[in-house]
């Protein structure tokens, strides 16, 4: 019988499944505050808000993980996937939780901050450059989703879903909704993981101008995809973060020609499905 168990957590709700013994869940809930106190940008007391004022950190195993795996994706995605957009989000007044965050609000020209900057990682310690901040909201779902995925599958066969970034595992086939411009596609899911990228729903004005979360590095501002929203399946939740996010940004035509599995719903309202859904 499969046992579902929901909560909220890292400013998103978070879903599991298990075909297994419920008690499990416990687990998953304590992974995701653990981890939520490690990497929220958001508490004044976790470890990357401490990196962000100190500079340079003796950083605990898995901030030290996420950030290499942060720091790899924006060098194989050539910058599009960056977590140095952390001054800029501030900048276009995601400053605080997105449920705290007002939805219209008086403000002037959104300035850029630089993005792109350097952060070196060396025998555990982590060391940022003057004017350098980092965010980790969306690796750190997915990394958060897998890590509560593993521990979960001591109980069965399961599925986490921290605010559409997925995780599976075990042996079963699992039924995943995904939209698109005319309606719900389900994907069947038997292993790696799932994420979407869009700006249909974290989305907010400032002075009447519309912005949302995902940040263009290139420019420092909310991205004038052409996108609406991007959904990947890849081998796990981090890397289809990752390809979410840098597919976002690319727009259309370049995204509609990736390998990627990957359904594509552009602000016209088209449905591109590419890689092994097409």
């Amino acid at each position: 019988m499969i046992e579902r168990h929901t909560f909220r957590a890292m400013g998103t709700d978070v879903e599991a499944f298990v075909d297994g013994d419920p008690a499990a869940f416990s687990l998953v809930e304590d992974e995701f505050q653990r981890l939520e106190q490690i990497m929220s940008r958001f508490r004044p007391d976790s470890e990357l808000s401490r990196l962000n004022r100190e500079r340079t950190l003796d950083a605990s195993p898995d901030l030290l993980r996420v950030v290499e795996l942060a720091l790899a994706a924006r060098e194989r995605t050539r910058g599009r996937f960056d977590p140095t957009v952390h001054d800029a989000l501030v900048a276009a007044g995601y400053d605080r939780s997105f449920d705290a965050v007002e939805p219209n609000a008086p403000g002037a020209a959104v300035h850029t901050p630089p993005c792109g900057g350097g952060v070196t990682v060396h025998d555990g310690v982590i060391a940022l450059d003057d004017g350098v901040n980092l965010d980790l909201g969306g690796i750190g779902k997915g990394y958060a989703a897998e890590r509560a995925a593993e521990l979960l599958a001591t109980a069965g066969p399961c599925l986490v879903n921290a605010g559409g970034d997925i995780a599976l595992r075990g042996d079963a086939t699992w039924p995943v909704g995904v939209e698109t411009a005319d309606g719900v596609v389900t994907l069947a899911l038997e292993r790696g993981g799932l994420a979407t990228s869009g700006r249909d729903r974290r989305r907010w004005k400032r002075g009447g101008e519309e912005r949302h979360h995902l940040v263009d590095p290139r420019t420092g501002l909310p991205s004038d995809s052409d996108l609406l929203r991007v959904t990947v399946v890849a081998d796990d939740a981090v890397e289809a973060e990752v390809l979410a996010k840098a597919l976002f940004l690319a727009g259309s035509d370049e995204a509609a020609r990736t390998d990627a599995p990957a359904v594509l719903v552009t602000e016209c309202g088209e449905t591109i499905l590419t890689g092994a859904l097409r």
